[in-house]
């Protein structure tokens, strides 16, 4: 009488874990990285959309740039009608959306906000010196 086992050998499984390891190690990364880049792109957006509401702050108000004092609640009452729903919070760094003033050039993060905003030249950038998910060599205050 021949007897037949049914089932899978050692081998045949070993085989089958390998090639869905190697999948495996092809796909992760390129999944983790997604989410990096849809932080970076939601940035730009968001900084695009804040920089476009004070430069219509500033055609309404004869060039006048929106106050900013203290965190920026004067601020973001000001943009309030240029913005569709609550000012943006910060994706990065301290995801607030508190807004620092510094004056001069040359302002550089320091963490301490979301936001920074240059009461001078009315430069809206990111308060985060965190190196950018998609771009290592750039920070996020450079977007």
């Amino acid at each position: 009488m021949k007897r037949t086992l049914k089932g899978f050998t050692l081998v045949e499984l070993v085989v089958v874990i390998m090639i869905l390891g190697i999948l495996a190690a092809v796909a992760a990364p390129k999944l983790l990285s997604t989410s990096g880049n849809a932080t970076d792109n939601g940035l730009k957006q968001t900084l695009s959309i804040v920089r476009d509401a004070i430069e219509l702050y500033a055609a309404d108000n004869g060039g006048a740039l929106p106050p900013c004092t203290g965190t920026g609640a004067d601020f973001r009452t000001a943009l309030a009608p240029y913005i569709r729903g609550t000012f943006p919070l910060s994706p990065v760094g301290t995801k607030d959306f508190d807004v620092t003033p510094v004056t001069g050039t040359g302002a550089t993060a320091d963490d301490l906000t979301g936001w920074m905003f240059n009461t001078d030249d009315g430069t809206f950038i990111c308060n985060s010196s965190a190196a950018s998910s998609s771009d290592p060599a750039t920070t996020y205050e450079d977007f």
